[in-house]
């Protein structure tokens, strides 16, 4: 989709991942905790839910908690866990407000009940909501996800549900957390850092990426806006035509 944007025609990415990094060096930057970083950085998320939808993105997929990072301080990811209960419990009460459908990808089972029992709340309180379609990404692990996602399709081999000859790309895709949902146009990382984190592997095959030195609760529209003028310079080539 094409839009006009400050006064230039840009293409719109429909599906935009984002890498949430920084939100600890933002904080350290002002003599502040790290845990106010991840707090600032949550509101961000917010925010930029809405400029996505506003500028024409229709899916927007973000990585807030990941596998690995239960390996950070206990206080550090206690607060964390406590940040995301009232995100959740905000995001159910705003989804009807802003017509926005929400996702949880990961392994939910690594998770204390009550955040679960709020996941299961907001997918299904949202299901039917057809605005910005927002994905987001706790306890998760790219590889952790095709893992679980060979299991469950071993299971039905072996379950007489699936023949091993019916299983081609498609097939796996069917099994992975993020089912239903168009693979990522284009994906940002901020802060600086030039690595996937172990976030979409598979689906991040043929995607633009896009690495920022800004911090996370810096990033705003003009940062977004200026990611899609580079996705938009990109020559997009398929088979090395």
């Amino acid at each position: 989709m094409e839009r006009e944007i400050d006064g230039r025609m840009l293409t719109i990415p429909q599906h935009v991942a984002i890498i949430l990094d920084g939100n600890g060096r933002w904080a350290k930057k002002r003599m502040m905790p790290r845990n106010y970083g991840h707090a600032q950085g949550s509101k961000n998320v917010e925010k930029m839910c809405e400029e996505a939808w506003n500028l024409g993105i229709k899916y927007f997929t973000v990585y807030a908690f990941s596998t690995e990072n239960w390996k950070r301080p206990e206080n550090e990811v206690n607060a964390l866990m406590k940040l995301l209960r009232n995100y959740l419990k905000d995001c159910i009460k705003r989804t009807d407000k802003n017509n926005m459908r929400v996702r949880v990808l990961g392994d939910k089972r690594g998770l204390s009940e009550d955040i679960r029992d709020a996941i299961v709340e907001l997918e299904t309180v949202s299901a039917k909501n057809t605005g910005l379609n927002f994905s987001i990404a706790l306890n998760y692990g790219s590889r952790d996800e095709m893992v679980r996602a060979v299991r469950s399709l071993a299971l039905d081999v072996k379950e007489g549900k699936l023949t091993p000859d019916k299983i081609d790309e498609a097939c796996f895709s069917s099994y992975l957390d993020t089912k239903d949902i168009p693979d990522p146009d284009l994906l940002i990382r901020t802060s600086g850092e030039q690595r996937l984190s172990n976030f979409l592997l598979w689906q991040l095959a043929y995607t633009e990426f896009y690495f920022t030195d800004t911090l996370w609760p810096d990033f705003d529209r003009k940062a977004l806006i200026e990611a899609i003028i580079q996705y938009n310079s990109r020559d997009r080539r398929y088979g090395g035509v």
